[in-house]
C-alpha cells in the first residue's frame, strides 16, 4: 500500500477554501485585483483555483482507479456513471435553487425557460457540471490506458483543441466574438440555458471548452501516480541511485516536471493565449505546472520538514467534505435571499428590503475604514469562517458526505 500524503489532503482543502472565498465577495463590484478573474486573456491567482481543483480530482483518482481495475468493468462503470450523474444533477440543482425569486414584491417561479422571454432560463452547465464531465471522461482514459498512452492522448486533445480554435474561429479565433465553441454551445444547450455574464450568450463552462479541461484531470492523475510511487517511474526516466532518499527524489522530480511544463505553457501562450474562459491548451499546461510546483513545495514542507500546524489543519478540514461544503456555500446565500427584512424608504417613498447576508455586509463589513475592497474581503473571510465551522463540526463527528 503506497503512502498517503497528508499534503495532498491539504492541497485539496486549500483549493476548496479558495473557491468558496472568491465566489462569495461582499460586493462583486468591490474586489481586490488578485481575487478577480482575468477579463479575458491572462491568468490571475483566482483563475488558478478551478484548474487546481480539477487537478486534485485527478490526484484522488490515482488512489481509486487501481481498486476499480481490480474490481472489474461492471463495478467501474456503475461507480463512474453514478458519480457523474449525481455531481451533474447537484450542479443543475444549484443553478435552479431556490426555484423562486423576488420580482419587485412578488415571489415568482424560476421557469426552465422564461415564458415571457425565451432567451432566458435555467443555466445547464456550471462548475460542478464541468467537474462531472471531466471526471467521467478522465476516469475512462485512466482506467483503460497505461501512463504513456495517457500522456499521448492528453497531448493529442490539447493540440486538437488548438487546431480547432485556430481554423474554426473567426475573425480573431481566441476572442469572445470569434471563438468557435459558442456557436456549438448555442446549438446544443440553447441560448436560454447559457451563461450571459459577459453581456452575450457565452458559457465559460461550456461543452467545447470542457474538452481541454479533461486533460487537467488526467495530468492530475499522472502526478498522483508519480507521487504514490515516490518518483519511481521507469517509463519517464531511469531510476535514481539508491543512495538518494525517495522523498528528495520525488520532490526534485515534481519540481523539474513543473518547471518544464511552466516553460512549455509560457511559450505556447505566445501563440495560444492563456485564457480560463475558453480554457486554452496553454492554460492547461501552465496551471498544471503551477499545481505540480505547489504540491512539490507542500510535500517538502509538510512531509519532509513536518510543518503541521493550525494552518494545515484549517485547510485539511475543508478537504474532508469538499463537495458538500462547496455545494452548501452556493445554496445558503440563495436561500437566505428569500427572507427579506425592511431596509428603509427610497427617494420615491417606497419601502425597500434586503436580506440578512446583505444587511451584514452593508452595515458591518462595508463600514470598516479603508477602501471598499477591504469590507468586501472581510465579508468573504467571515463567510469562509462559517463554512469552516461547519466542516470542523462534521470532522469532529466523523461525518464525511461523499458522492
Amino acid at each position: 500500500m503506497q503512502q498517503r500524503y497528508y499534503s495532498l489532503d491539504v492541497f485539496r482543502g486549500a483549493t476548496v477554501a479558495l473557491m468558496i472565498l472568491v465566489n462569495n465577495p461582499g460586493s462583486w463590484g468591490s474586489m481586490f485585483a488578485p481575487l478577480k478573474h482575468a477579463p479575458w486573456h491572462g491568468c490571475t491567482p483566482t483563475d488558478l483555483v478551478f484548474p487546481f481543483f480539477l487537478f486534485a480530482v485527478g490526484n484522488a483518482m490515482s488512489f481509486v482507479i487501481p481498486k476499480l481495475q481490480e474490481a472489474g468493468d461492471a463495478v467501474f462503470w456503475k461507480k463512474v456513471i453514478k458519480r457523474t450523474v449525481l455531481i451533474f444533477a447537484i450542479g443543475l440543482f444549484i443553478n435552479w435553487w431556490p426555484f423562486v425569486q423576488w420580482v419587485d414584491d412578488v415571489l415568482e417561479f424560476k421557469y426552465w425557460v422564461n415564458p415571457e422571454d425565451p432567451t432566458k432560463g435555467i443555466r445547464i452547465l456550471g462548475v460542478l457540471q464541468r467537474i462531472a464531465l471531466c471526471y467521467f471522461f478522465a476516469s475512462i482514459i485512466a482506467y483503460y490506458l497505461k501512463p504513456k498512452a495517457i500522456i499521448v492522448v492528453s497531448a493529442l486533445i490539447l493540440f486538437a483543441y488548438w487546431v480547432l480554435c485556430y481554423f474554426l474561429g473567426t475573425p480573431d479565433p481566441y476572442s469572445l466574438e470569434g471563438w468557435f465553441g459558442t456557436a456549438i454551445d448555442k446549438q446544443i444547450l440553447g441560448v436560454a440555458h447559457m451563461y450571459k455574464g459577459e453581456g452575450v450568450p457565452f458559457d465559460p463552462e461550456g461543452l467545447v471548452s470542457t474538452l481541454p479541461a479533461i486533460v487537467q484531470v488526467t495530468f492530475g492523475y499522472l502526478a498522483g501516480i508519480f507521487i504514490k510511487n515516490q518518483g519511481e517511474v521507469s517509463w519517464l526516466w531511469a531510476k535514481a541511485p539508491k543512495s538518494i532518499e525517495k522523498q528528495y527524489k520525488l520532490i526534485s522530480g515534481l519540481l523539474v516536471i513543473g518547471f518544464i511544463l511552466f516553460v512549455i505553457g509560457q511559450f505556447w501562450s505566445l501563440g495560444f493565449p492563456l485564457n480560463k474562459k475558453i480554457w486554452t491548451s496553454s492554460f492547461v499546461v501552465y496551471t498544471t505546472a503551477l499545481a505540480i510546483l505547489t504540491i512539490g513545495s507542500m510535500i517538502w514542507l509538510i512531509e519532509v520538514l513536518q510543518v503541521k500546524n493550525g494552518l494545515t489543519k484549517f485547510f485539511d478540514v475543508f478537504g474532508k467534505n469538499p463537495l458538500f461544503i462547496f455545494v452548501l456555500s452556493g445554496l445558503l446565500p440563495r436561500f437566505v435571499s428569500l427572507f427579506r427584512i425592511p431596509d428603509g424608504i427610497n427617494e420615491e417613498g417606497i419601502a425597500t428590503y434586503t436580506n440578512a447576508i446583505n444587511w451584514f455586509y452593508k452595515n458591518i463589513c462595508a463600514q470598516i475604514p479603508g477602501p471598499p475592497e477591504l469590507g468586501s474581503f472581510v465579508y468573504s473571510l467571515c463567510f469562509l469562517a462559517i463554512m469552516w465551522v461547519i466542516c470542523y463540526y462534521l470532522d469532529k463527528k466523523k461525518i464525511y458526505i461523499k458522492v
